[in-house]
């Protein structure tokens, strides 16, 4: 059976900038493998990308779904083969 449920959708530009990373990694470590998430900005995230791929080689997936000039949208996913969180070192 087809998960037809929307990802998590964060839209930073809602969020006070000291929060929005943390709020984005708190759902991050709720993905299940093979889910994703959506993130809204209004700047290009790629500083995000970065940080994510530091603290979790391996684990994430990342595509634009839109680049601006006003609006970002990006989408994250859980790799099936990712334990992030789950225990395994990282």
């Amino acid at each position: 059976m087809t998960d037809l449920q929307a990802p998590p959708l964060i839209d930073v530009r809602t969020i006070s900038p000291q929060y929005r990373h943390s709020a984005i990694f708190g759902v991050l470590k709720t993905l299940e493998p093979g889910k994703a998430m959506h993130v809204t900005s209004d700047h290009d995230p790629r500083p995000l990308h970065m940080q994510i791929q530091s603290r979790y080689p391996d684990d994430f997936d990342w595509a634009y779904l839109e680049s601006g000039p006003e609006v970002w949208r990006v989408e994250i996913k859980r790799l099936d083969s990712s334990c992030c969180g789950g225990g395994c070192g990282n």
